[in-house]
């Protein structure tokens, strides 16, 4: 069998591609958008990564999803920086979810509450994620809106502790590997990932709703 790490990358390929090239996205980074959507969708990444990260605690010394919890992944703080930079002090009071970001958020929920392997899933699609495509995002979006280079507006992307990605990302893949898990157990969790894309895309054709380009 193929490391485990090949495995979940090449069986997650054609969610990943589809996420990356949804027409919000692509709107997005072509900066035919203005901030405000860009403040929507960072608000949507704030109701994940709470899930994400609430769950976290209790999964501390968990033999499945305890060795992916690293604190310097850790990204809340950064977006509630971002968010008081992008909508003001007042930021939580217009924070809205959307159905799609509903769903998503429970989801990671649930698996933090009652399936470590699912919630490795949804930690890895998003955090190396983060690590590798959000840096396109940060520096797009530092050109489009003039955020400062890694500062705030783009916080979420700038991981101040992780001073090699390259072999963060390395060391993570490693853990994937090694993940207490057998055969039927590691398909579980790749069916989880390709799941968790979809609700990535199922976010984005809702803001593309809701930021439709004029024609």
């Amino acid at each position: 069998m193929d490391a485990f790490s090949t495995a979940i990358r090449v069986a997650s390929h054609e969610q990943h591609t589809e996420a990356e090239t949804s027409t919000f996205m692509s709107d997005l980074l072509g900066g035919r958008l203005g901030v405000d959507a860009y403040a929507r969708y960072t608000e949507q990444l704030w109701f994940v990564y709470r899930a994400l990260e609430d769950g976290a605690g209790s999964l501390r010394d968990d033999p499945v999803a305890g060795p992916f919890i690293r604190p310097e992944l850790m990204r809340l703080a950064e977006i509630e920086r971002d968010l008081a930079h992008l909508r003001g002090p007042g930021w939580r009071e217009g924070l809205r979810a959307l159905p799609a970001t509903e769903a998503y958020a429970a989801r990671v929920a649930q698996c933090a509450a009652t399936w470590p392997g699912g919630y490795v899933a949804h930690h890895y699609t998003r955090y190396l994620g983060d690590l590798s495509g959000g840096q396109i995002i940060r520096d797009k979006a530092e050109r489009t809106w003039g955020f400062a280079r890694k500062g705030d507006g783009v916080r979420f992307y700038v991981f101040a502790d992780i001073a090699n990605p390259a072999a963060f990302k390395r060391s993570y893949r490693e853990l994937l590997d090694a993940i207490a898990a057998d055969d039927l157990e590691k398909q579980r969790i790749i069916e989880e990932c390709k799941r968790a894309f979809e609700y990535n895309g199922a976010v984005f054709r809702e803001l593309g709703r809701e930021f439709p380009l004029s024609a």
